[in-house]
């Protein structure tokens, strides 16, 4: 249970609540005979697999060759490697595995032990992207804030070091990158008030080398110290008004980091403002650099080379965090050594990354807060409410085009193939604002609208939300062809040679489509909503496919679940190939309704509700529609026991697996008063159940 973050439009009737040496990895990747020894597939992050053994011809046949239960029931979020014929992967708390990569056999699992209280202050479930290779260690990221090495062969730890600007609610949950002979890490919080940074670590020792922070920070307590002192003062600094640096600023680095090889240089992906909103957090002025900023870095130093801002003044938790593909593409005739990104606003970037220039940007989706990107001055054309200095329904909303979920790029067919998603947001500032350290303090109202009741209403409501699998081309900026899925939240995607597009869903089902038009070929039925991106690697001449299944992250926890309510189950690694035979085990049951005879009395029923909207929707959903990523409340055995209710909520028992004490804002009659409308909203469930509308 925690305070809420988002909400859709009142017209939707939805509530949405949101819980925020080059030789290492680099040269290793393409020696190593498995071909995929990084989280991204290669220092370009294409996810793209050379391996073209399963291919259109004789994908049917591919089958499961084992798979491995995990212990941790949260989000799975990880895109697995292999060296050395060995699978690392990272679960839910930032847990490490090894495995046997041809049979599956777990080799060592390393526990970080993270407190379970930091679940509290993570925006988006206690997630984690992935680790990195170098040298024989295994370098991973903890949610409460620390870097770690590992050694590769045992998982005994080599080194710790704690990466957190004390003051601020930190957390981790992305993959650390490695070049050079140093590890990259930055970090999340930004919702909650933190300032962004990255910083560069010893691989060797764990020593941090240089940190730069993406937005300036209290001018009375002058310079950091750290390598963006200079380009803060004098080119940041003057882009910000007001008392921005009382409320953190934003700006965290808390997915995309990208070394390039070929340049020479390191690109991170800048987060959000903090609050979102503009004319609250900077009175309305200025650009806030380097807010939604791709930015390149010297790596060795951490000096400023070049940024590329997308939303100057960002007002609608717009970031440029999603991951970020290097590759050389020819443009109107001309080879252009470019990145290339799809952010949550919905428009589809070509970036020179010799020098920061924008080659060309189209929205891959519907948008409304823009018409378009004006090519002379880089920056978008804002419509005329877009800043809702009255209401304005947003789409892209704050959840955005694409989130996290890799994207991939096929030198073969020349595409790039995105995990987009639609889910409109309306936008109303909150008038009345005042600052709550450690809470979220967002500047927008987060009024929630009535959630949907009846049968028609769901209908409505998953009408309005969807996701797709979009082929883009970047080279002319055009759409080659969309799958679309009725779930919003789906996972991401890998390419191969053999002419493949793998992507699981938030349903379960783990797809293959022919790269060139979208055709479905191949669909196995993971028996858990799918996230993260999948993999490919070889073991001698057998080809496998690999992914992490298990339904989480921000929207997974917040967005009602509007489809068929799904029992909640542990995390898994599937490994498929060509003629496998594996069985997964029969899915477990659904818990039925903890229903009671108990009177509800409308005004307990009333404030409990107002209660949970703001306490509990961001882990346990709006209007307890719960995905079963964090327990389904309705179903709870402690539900029809107020002693037991008290226990859990008041007095913190399961703490320790991130249900934390609520007592410092929560009176024993308010905890109360959330129970009572939560056994209502099991009655409402149970009955629309019996009327066939799937219990949700």
């Amino acid at each position: 249970m925690r305070s809420a973050g988002l909400f859709l439009p009142a017209i939707l009737s939805l509530a949405l609540t949101a819980c925020n040496g080059v030789g290492g990895a680099a040269a290793s990747h393409d020696a190593d005979p498995a071909g995929w020894s990084s989280r991204g597939g290669s220092p370009l992050e294409q996810h793209y697999s050379k391996a073209g053994e399963i291919n259109r011809d004789n994908v049917g046949d591919l089958g499961l060759a084992w798979h491995l239960d995990l212990d941790t029931d949260r989000g799975q979020e990880a895109t697995p490697f292999v060296v050395d014929g060995v699978l690392y992967a990272t679960t839910a708390w930032s847990k490490v595995i090894a495995v046997d990569a041809a049979t599956g056999a777990l080799i060592w699992q390393y526990d970080p032990h993270v407190p379970g209280e930091t679940a509290i202050k993570a925006c988006c479930d206690v997630v984690n992207r992935g680790a990195a290779y170098s040298d024989g260690k295994i370098f991973s990221a903890t949610l409460d804030g620390r870097l770690i090495a590992l050694d590769a062969k045992t998982g005994k730890l080599v080194w710790s070091a704690d990466t957190l600007d004390k003051g601020w609610p930190y957390t981790i949950t992305g993959a650390p990158r490695v070049a050079k002979g140093k590890v990259f890490i930055g970090n999340g919080g930004g919702d909650l008030g933190a300032r962004g940074y990255v910083s560069a670590y010893d691989a060797a020792t764990g020593k941090r080398l240089w940190r730069f922070y993406t937005v300036p920070g209290d001018p009375a307590k002058g310079p950091d110290g750290a390598a963006s002192d200079e380009v803060l003062r004098t080119r940041a600094a003057p882009t910000w008004a007001g008392d921005y640096w009382k409320y953190g600023g934003g700006g965290t680095v808390w997915d995309a980091i990208v070394y390039d090889p070929e340049l020479d240089q390191l690109y991170i992906g800048v987060g959000n403002g903090s609050p979102w909103n503009h004319r609250i957090r900077s009175n309305g002025k200025g650009d806030n650099l380097f807010l939604t900023s791709i930015v390149a870095l010297d790596p060795d130093s951490g000096e400023y080379l070049w940024h590329y801002q997308q939303n100057p003044g960002e007002t609608w938790d717009f970031t440029a965090t999603q991951p970020i593909i290097l590759a050389d593409l020819t443009i109107e005739g001309k080879a252009r050594k470019v990145l290339m990104q799809a952010p949550k606003n919905g428009f589809f970037y070509v970036i020179d990354r010799t020098n920061g220039a924008l080659v060309s940007a189209k929205n891959f989706v519907p948008v409304t807060w823009a018409s378009g990107i004006d090519m002379k001055t880089g920056r978008p054309i804002e419509t005329a409410n877009a800043r809702y200095e009255k209401p304005e329904l947003g789409l892209p909303g704050s959840p955005g085009a694409h989130s996290w979920q890799p994207m991939a790029y096929s030198p073969s067919s020349g595409l790039v193939y995105i995990p987009a998603q639609s889910i409109p947001f309306l936008y109303r500032e909150e008038k009345n604002f005042v600052y709550r350290p450690g809470r979220w303090n967002l500047g927008v109202d987060l009024a929630a609208a009535p959630p949907p009741r009846t049968p028609a209403e769901m209908k409505a409501a998953r009408e309005a939300l969807h996701g797709a699998l979009i082929a883009w081309n970047p080279m002319t900026q055009s759409l080659a062809w969309k799958v679309d899925h009725p779930r919003p939240v789906n996972g991401g995607v890998l390419a191969t040679a053999g002419g493949l597009v793998f992507q699981g869903e938030g349903g379960g089902a783990f797809v293959a489509y022919d790269d060139r038009n979208g055709t479905p070929l191949w669909r196995f039925d993971s028996q858990s909503g799918i996230v993260a991106a999948p993999m490919s690697y070889r073991i001698g001449d057998t080809q496998y496919v690999a992914v992490l299944a298990g339904y989480g992250g921000a929207m997974a926890l917040a967005l009602p679940d509007l489809f068929d309510p799904r029992p909640r189950m542990n995390g898994r690694l599937l490994v498929f190939k060509l003629g496998g035979k594996a069985k997964l085990p029969p899915r477990p049951d659904l818990l039925p309704f903890a229903l009671t005879s108990e009177a509800l009395p409308p005004a307990a029923v009333e404030k409990g509700a107002a209660l949970y909207a703001d306490r509990c929707s961001g882990c346990h959903s709006a209007a307890v529609l719960s995905a079963n990523v964090t327990p389904d409340l309705r179903r709870s055995g402690v539900l029809p026991d107020r002693d037991g209710w008290r226990s859990v909520v008041l007095d913190g028992i399961l703490a320790e697996r991130g249900m934390v004490s609520f007592s410092a804002s929560l009176s024993p009659d308010d905890a109360e008063s959330i129970r009572l409308y939560v056994q209502a909203e099991a009655r409402a469930a149970a009955g629309r159940a019996k009327g066939g509308a799937g219990g949700r």
